[in-house]
């Protein structure tokens, strides 16, 4: 197991980032409770979370990454995430998260979901192209629908809301951005 798909969610996200413009920063996201700052400030402190998770530390207190030079802060949290994703054996160790314990590769799989679903939401709040990365989205997708069950949706609190009604010729990203409850 690699890192390959949750470099192509960092580079897919970072790309996103970068387009946003000062103007955009307040406006509304998908995610309900989150403006576009809060969802950055999210997706970095997010890659701080699960280095923590994988080195078996509390996460560290989040900042507001948004209000200053970002992606410069999300260069900085991924280059991180990798390094502790690509430690020696580290995919085949189970991870004690704040949620539960899991394979490394598990978490892996988190990052990347969240690392990539994120940007979406970013790229749908800003006016951006939703089309990102199609075959990278095909498999989050398809991972998706195998691990996220009905137990995981719910209202506010819960990881994932009600699954919603995309268009057949959506794109993948859009496809998987409904599967994880988001409204388009």
């Amino acid at each position: 197991m690699s890192t390959q798909t949750f470099e192509q969610a960092i580079a897919s996200t970072r790309g996103v980032m970068a387009a946003i413009t000062p103007e955009q920063l307040q406006a509304s996201t998908p995610c309900e409770s989150w403006d576009v700052s809060e969802v950055i400030n999210h997706i970095i402190a997010g890659q701080g979370f699960f280095v923590a998770g994988m080195q078996g530390k509390p996460p560290a207190e989040a900042a507001d990454y948004a209000a200053g030079d970002y992606l410069a802060a999300f260069d900085e949290a991924t280059a991180a995430s990798l390094a502790a994703f690509s430690a020696e054996g580290v995919l085949q160790q189970m991870v004690k998260m704040p949620f539960g314990e899991m394979p490394g590769f598990a978490v892996l799989g988190l990052a990347t979901t969240d690392t990539f679903q994120h940007g979406w939401d970013l790229a749908k709040a800003t006016g951006q192209d939703t089309n990102l990365a199609p075959e990278l989205a095909a498999g989050l997708l398809a991972q998706s629908q195998q691990a996220i069950s009905d137990s995981f949706r719910g209202p506010e609190g819960a990881p994932f809301g009600a699954q919603q009604e995309v268009d057949a010729d959506a794109s993948n990203a859009d496809q998987l951005a409904g599967f994880l409850g988001r409204q388009q």
